[in-house]
């Protein structure tokens, strides 16, 4: 069967997986859903009070919108920061949780990461229009931006569905693997511009010079994809104006890569996972 007659024979199964990660994440909880807002929140508190407070960390104000908001200028950074981890680690989790499923029944495991990303992305959407909404209240006007925010966040996915679907496979068969990818995103949190703007490692760049021909510590931390994602997703809720367009069109093409090349590396490989696991 051809990727896109078992995406036409799969629709139903996708949608019902994707149900089941939405729903029986927070099942028999008094808040429910609302659960999902909890993280993100207790860490805006967290590292608003650590990083803004305590350390006092300068971020820029918002060019043209003039917001001067540390836990905005955070906010637009963190929960695309937080979804991104949700859909690579969520990728390796729902592989080994569904291992029954995949012995007893043949279906396109593919499945099962796309239900992944697309329960994540659900809650994700949540966040980002309390995000947008915080914003208008603020008096920044967005809604120019909001479609092209929409269009980033499903590149965004893409690029973590890809990466999710190497991992997944990956953790099949070498459990290390998210062990690994655990220790991996917390370095990758504070090698990114989450907590502080990227005029700090510029600056901490241009102190210490090239480190290898021409190639200096800022060339290294560009290429960092998220380093570009944060950079869109700012532009557009924190300074409201649209992004480099150089920019944003490699994301897309990383994106875009990433997880065509995932894709095929997993479905090559999905028939034999039954065995694997």
């Amino acid at each position: 069967m051809t990727s896109l007659g078992e995406l036409r024979e799969s629709k139903e199964l996708l949608r019902n997986l994707t149900l089941r990660e939405i729903k029986g994440k927070y099942k028999r909880t008094a808040l429910g859903q609302l659960w999902s807002l909890a993280n993100p929140l207790a860490l805006m508190l967290i590292y608003s009070f650590v990083f803004a407070i305590v350390i006092r960390v300068q971020v820029p104000p918002g060019n043209p919108s003039g917001l001067d908001l540390f836990v905005i200028w955070l906010m637009c950074g963190l929960l695309p920061w937080t979804f991104f981890s949700n859909v690579v680690t969520g990728s390796m989790r729902v592989m080994t949780e569904s291992e029954n499923l995949i012995k007893k029944v043949y279906f396109p495991r593919w499945v099962l990461v796309v239900s992944n990303t697309f329960a994540a992305l659900y809650q994700h959407m949540w966040e980002l229009i309390i995000l947008a909404v915080a914003v208008l209240i603020l008096g920044s006007n967005i809604l120019l931006y909001v479609p092209l925010v929409a269009v980033t966040t499903i590149l965004l996915a893409m690029f973590a569905t890809g990466l999710g679907f190497f991992v997944a496979i990956a953790n099949v068969h070498f459990r290390d693997t998210f062990h690994f990818m655990t220790i991996a995103f917390q370095l990758g949190f504070y090698a990114s511009p989450i907590l502080y703007p990227v005029t700090y490692v510029r600056d901490v760049s241009d102190s210490v010079g090239p480190l290898v021909g021409s190639i200096e510590i800022i060339d290294i931390y560009n290429l960092n994809p998220f380093v570009h994602f944060a950079a869109i997703f700012r532009n557009l809720l924190y300074d409201g104006r649209w992004p480099d367009w150089s920019t944003f069109g490699i994301v897309a093409a990383i994106s875009l890569v990433t997880f065509l090349l995932g894709w095929r590396f997993f479905t090559k490989r999905q028939d034999y996972l039954a065995e694997a696991l």
